[in-house]
């Protein structure tokens, strides 16, 4: 199994082998339940359902209630589909959980970032403000967006004052810092995109 569905907690720190104090990103990865197991000879490819957090019958619709029945009859909020390795055998209404990132070393977490509406360059771009002296009015905006009555137009793709987040974000191989089995969490190095308590997707990444 390729993949966990998470809850991001939020940060703390933790010390390496040398004693250097290490920023992590905590996720609660515990109780993934298997709804559907998908097979090469009946779907065309190996993969395997995931459910979390458990949820109410009356916050569900119907077909989905049928489905969750019909494997495992745990219901749940997050759906999500990850790849399975061959030769791993998992049944519908199986509870997988950190366990499975035990030896891994690195991993990709995706999530939605943080929603920060109408944005100007400054935030959404880093760009510098201009200055505040000899009659300048020109201070926190873009500056000139084009050229003269030739082109006569915006080139497509220029970066301008826009709708800022609320977008999925991939950190890719970010380094397991370590697991806790008890507490079904896992302690991931540096930032993972997102608000505290978001749904997150953690990927196992076996690049080198």
């Amino acid at each position: 199994m390729q993949g966990l569905i998470g809850k991001k907690i939020g940060m703390t720190r933790l010390f390496d082998e040398m004693g250097r104090t290490v920023a992590v990103t905590v996720i609660n990865a515990g109780g993934n339940v298997v709804h559907q197991v998908k097979t090469k000879e009946k779907d065309g490819y190996a993969a395997v359902q995931l459910g979390f957090e458990e949820v109410k019958e009356k916050k569900v619709n119907k077909p989905l209630i049928g489905h969750f029945k019909g494997n495992g009859k745990t219901l749940t909020k997050i759906i999500k589909e990850f790849e399975l390795d061959e030769n791993e055998e998992v049944q519908p209404g199986q509870v997988v959980g950190v366990e499975l990132l035990e030896n891994v070393k690195y991993v990709d977490v995706a999530g939605i970032s943080k929603g920060r509406g109408h944005a100007g360059t400054i935030k959404r771009y880093n760009f510098t403000r201009g200055r505040e002296s000899h009659g300048n009015t020109n201070v926190r905006e873009h500056g000139s967006i084009g050229q003269n009555s030739d082109p006569s137009r915006v080139f497509p793709g220029l970066k301008m004052s826009g709708h800022y987040g609320n977008a999925k974000i991939t950190m890719k191989r970010l380094e397991v810092m370590g697991i806790d089995k008890e507490k079904e969490l896992v302690f991931v190095k540096g930032s993972v995109p997102g608000c505290n308590k978001g749904i997150v997707y953690i990927k196992k990444n076996e690049s080198r």
